[in-house]
């Protein structure tokens, strides 16, 4: 899409589909932007963004409603005079006027952030390290999915961000930027990007609250982020998102309590869905091996 004139246009074909979100994709322009931003809350929908062309400062200028992991808030903080400098992303100073602007901006306006710390350190960053690369949770996913991992991560020139110990800097500044954003206010979501490589589906979910929880967020908030708030931007808070009578019966039992370690999120005793009891042995039996 390159014409603003045709956002209308695209939106009616788009209504069918009674869709509740839009997303703006890296590679939009200001003007297509603005167009969808504009357009999706005539029609009463929320709009995130993954961003590239369009800056943070703009789009938020512009009215989105939430922004796209972490690097769609962090790469608009990076002053010009640092820019090419050897390992600058990992030494960013995050008080910068910059950073500062943006992060008050993002809270002021109450624009939701949704960090998916797990494809940066999974995928982008850190995949080939074994903590990420042996991780058990990757011998969950089925073997085309593994079997393909390799493939797509030469294919996009992952690892990202040179030597190692300057993408390790690099991620933990992401973590970083997470905590800030949190203690400033701003409301942030809970998404892991999957199936990107060694992001494996459902599983990566226990591993960005880790994360999270890593970055400065109380077990508690991580959690909320993760059920009501993503319920909530979805517009599914009325039968998903929190445990009250009238709602679907979507929830786990955990023999640990997360609010004491949020590794406890996996201490899954029973799995309730819709109502039926499920054991959660014999739901990992049906996830299809090849």
């Amino acid at each position: 899409m390159t014409d603003p004139t045709r956002v209308p246009e695209l939106f009616d074909d788009l209504e069918r589909w009674d869709i509740t979100t839009v997303k703006i994709y890296a590679g939009t322009s200001r003007p297509v932007g603005r167009a969808i931003i504009e357009e999706s809350h005539r029609r009463g929908l929320f709009v995130t963004a993954h961003l590239g062309n369009y800056s943070a400062q703009d789009a938020v200028a512009d009215g989105v409603d939430g922004l796209e992991h972490i690097w769609s808030v962090f790469n608009y903080v990076i002053p010009p005079e640092v820019t090419g400098q050897p390992g600058h992303r990992g030494q960013l100073d995050l008080s910068n006027p910059l950073c500062e602007s943006l992060v008050a901006e993002l809270a002021q306006r109450k624009t939701f952030v949704d960090p998916t710390l797990a494809v940066f350190r999974n995928m982008i960053l850190l995949p080939d390290v074994p903590e990420v690369h042996d991780h058990p949770d990757n011998a969950l996913a089925p073997k085309r999915l593994r079997e393909f991992w390799p493939v797509y991560l030469q294919r996009t020139g992952c690892p990202q961000g040179g030597p190692l110990e300057d993408r390790r800097r690099e991620f933990a500044k992401f973590q970083e930027l997470t905590g800030k954003l949190y203690r400033a206010g701003v409301p942030l979501l809970v998404g892991t990007d999957s199936p990107e490589p060694q992001v494996t589906p459902g599983f990566s979910l226990h591993q960005e609250l880790e994360m999270l929880v890593e970055s400065g967020l109380p077990p508690a908030a991580a959690l909320t982020a993760a059920t009501l708030t993503n319920a909530t931007v979805l517009r599914e808070q009325e039968r998903l998102g929190s445990i009250s009578v009238g709602k679907t019966a979507d929830m786990l039992l955990l023999t640990k309590n997360p609010l004491d370690d949020i590794r406890h999120t996996r201490s899954i005793e029973v799995v309730i869905h819709h109502g039926l009891i499920c054991q959660p042995d014999e739901l990992l039996r049906r996830v299809p091996s090849e």
